[in-house]
């Protein structure tokens, strides 16, 4: 098995959980805490990846040159990382400032079933030489025969690795054993794996993923993320190292980033809530979270319902609106209250 790399997205995931109002002072504060810690990279940014600040999603605080030149600023050892979504952001806009803003490490995500519309993106990063990983999203929703088949599509454009978001935190650990097993026989390239807690098993999904020939994790201090949060790094590398895997990380260093910074990030610890259950149950996106439950408010419905409809209609990230839609039906109410109602959920 190739060397485990951790990649760290508290600056990413993270900025979901307090949507995305992470200061250029919180970045700072961490980068100097993590730098040389011995995780591979450190990605920064709006929740949803370059480009993405909008009144949609949510709008960041600073902007994202902003970011990413801070924590250039503050990165000696550690890669600086970005991830983009196709759609969100572009070539011209996003990727080429994010390349003269020093970032060394790129994730191009999608849809689970749509590897296509990376083609372009994951050539023109590696054609200027940078590292590159191909990332699904979602892949709940596909078996792992379509996962395989999407990856291998990645594998062609060039991309270094691929990586799987379970973006709903909806696996279960026989479901990680059978995707990530499939995907070792079938690629070539490092295989990632990005868990969500919403079911409490985000650690135990992650350290399967390995068993099974994952050679990457990306996940954060603290489970610091969307929804009920992310796999926990600090208690991934205990698990680990005490079952005689090293890993390379200054485990006491990324323990007082832990201690000492992660306070100052986030507004509240992570954790599971009957909301953040009933989501993964339901296989939804977990930085819908604050949308259903601000809907669930609005319209006087149960965001347990919102939740397990929105999963029936397999909504993916940028379908929004079906949250507002759903909580609509669900209250019964007119379209003229509705109408009106609306204008709070902008």
């Amino acid at each position: 098995m190739a060397k485990l790399m951790l990649f760290d997205s508290t600056l990413r995931d993270g900025n979901h959980a307090v949507k995305h109002q992470l200061s250029a002072q919180n970045i700072k504060d961490y980068c100097q805490a993590m730098d040389g810690s011995g995780v591979h990279t450190i990605l920064v940014g709006h929740g949803n990846g370059l480009g993405a600040s909008s009144l949609q999603v949510g709008l960041a605080a600073i902007d994202e040159r902003t970011m990413l030149q801070t924590a250039r600023n503050n990165l000696d050892k550690t890669k600086l990382g970005a991830y983009m979504i196709p759609g969100f952001g572009t070539i011209e806009d996003n990727l080429k400032p994010a390349i003269a803003d020093g970032v060394e490490v790129f994730e191009i995500g999608c849809h689970c079933t749509e590897a296509d519309t990376t083609r372009e993106h994951i050539e023109f990063l590696r054609n200027q030489g940078k590292e590159t990983y191909g990332v699904l999203m979602m892949t709940h929703m596909a078996s792992p025969e379509r996962l395989l088949e999407e990856c291998q599509k990645m594998q062609s454009y060039g991309a270094m690795g691929v990586i799987l978001m379970d973006s709903a935190g909806a696996y279960t650990m026989e479901r990680v054993r059978k995707v990530i097993s499939t995907l070792y026989d079938g690629l070539n390239i490092h295989i990632g794996f990005h868990p969500h807690n919403n079911m409490g098993i985000a650690v135990a999904n992650a350290y399967i993923a390995i068993q099974e020939g994952a050679d990457i994790i990306d996940g954060t201090l603290r489970g610091f993320g969307a929804g009920a949060g992310n796999c926990q790094l600090e208690d991934l590398v205990a698990l680990l190292e005490k079952n005689g895997t090293k890993t390379g990380i200054n485990f006491y260093r990324m323990l007082d980033a832990s201690q000492d910074v992660m306070p100052t990030l986030m507004a509240k610890d992570m954790g599971q809530d009957p909301v953040s259950i009933v989501s993964g149950q339901a296989g939804v996106f977990s930085a819908f979270r604050t949308q259903v439950l601000r809907a669930a408010e609005t319209f006087g419905v149960d965001a347990r319902d919102i939740f397990m409809e929105v999963g029936r209609r397999k909504a993916v990230g940028g379908q929004e609106d079906v949250i507002v839609e759903v909580a609509k039906q669900l209250s019964g109410q007119s379209t003229d209250v509705v109408s009106s109602q609306l204008e709070s959920l902008l």
